[in-house]
């Protein structure tokens, strides 16, 4: 059954970056052209890294992960997405939908109008809109001034910076600004916070039309403690953090999985619900669904640690 308070909603836009951005979406896609999501591009590893060095741009390979992941049924389209090249020499390892990706954004005014092509050949409805088209990299300092550029160096640093900015400075796609701006309810994650989260919220354009909405902004908390600088933080104290770099504070409520303790925060609404099944890695979608339906209604319910999974049900 489709939630009804979801289904009533006429924009929802989901903000994050690769795997966890497409269980989001994933979760909602009963929403079709009414969800909408703001994909991260500073990524500058692996075969997207590579690509990057090679012809500049943005990061393909999260807007490619995002697609593949909301596609109904295989095709030979999704196949071809998500193939990497073996015993191919200097392709090996590398993604064939990267490269589909660059070869439409060549052929292409910007690089929006590439996604909206690949969407059509894969028959998926929802939109993808890259969180910006001019490339960019994820850029921060540590506490004693030394500086670090690229997200690979970001989640290997041992401390949590002080600042973290975009280098260089660019403007959000006006279409994610937009999307923002009609939306009903605004969704963050689930995924790494500073790498695939924070970086659309870095834009200053965008940043201030999240602040501005009046719609339900709802951080999805991971299953577990991420790798990385930020997961030394508990999750006050990330949000402590995320309102110190932003200026702003940008969540009012965050959707906290019961198989986690649940934290203390203040300023926020909590919703703690069982999301995955049994040690899952990842969200269920469909329980996702049926937990952010819950974040909806006007007192979400808080479920405290002390309650045992026979009270949680």
């Amino acid at each position: 059954m489709i939630p009804p308070r979801l289904a009533a909603l006429g924009r929802v836009v989901a903000i994050g970056g690769g795997t966890g951005l497409g269980r989001t979406l994933r979760a909602l896609s009963f929403l079709g052209e009414r969800l909408v999501g703001v994909v991260a591009t500073t990524d500058n590893g692996g075969s997207t890294g590579w690509i990057r060095e090679q012809a500049g741009g943005i990061a393909w390979g999260d807007i490619r992960n995002c697609l593949n992941q909301v596609v109904a049924q295989p095709t030979l389209g999704s196949l071809l997405l998500e193939y990497r090249f073996v015993d191919a020499g200097a392709l090996s390892g590398h993604s064939l939908g990267n490269l589909m990706m660059l070869a439409l954004d060549q052929l292409s005014p910007r690089p929006l109008h590439a996604i909206d092509l690949v969407r059509e050949l894969l028959g998926v409805e929802l939109r993808l809109i890259p969180m910006c088209e001019s490339a960019s990299h994820l850029a921060a300092r540590y506490a004693d001034g030394r500086p670090v550029r690229g997200e690979m160096h970001l989640d290997a640093m041992t401390e949590v910076p002080p600042a973290i900015w975009l280098d260089p400075q660019v403007a959000a796609t006006p279409e994610a600004v937009q999307a923002v701006v009609d939306a009903d309810l605004i969704l963050f994650g689930p995924g790494s916070f500073m790498t695939s989260i924070l970086p659309a919220l870095l834009l200053p354009d965008f940043r201030a039309a999240v602040a501005a909405s009046r719609a339900p902004r709802v951080l999805i908390a991971n299953l577990h403690p991420e790798r990385g600088p930020v997961g030394l933080l508990e999750a006050a104290a990330l949000l402590r953090w995320t309102r110190e770099v932003l200026g702003v504070a940008v969540f009012d409520r965050v959707l906290w999985p019961a198989s986690r303790p649940c934290p203390e925060l203040e300023g926020v609404k909590v919703v703690v619900a069982q999301v995955a099944a049994g040690d899952c890695l990842f969200h269920e979608p469909a329980l996702l669904t049926q937990a952010l339906e819950r974040c909806l209604a006007d007192e979400p319910e808080r479920i405290g640690p002390q309650m045992n999974a026979n009270e949680r049900k």
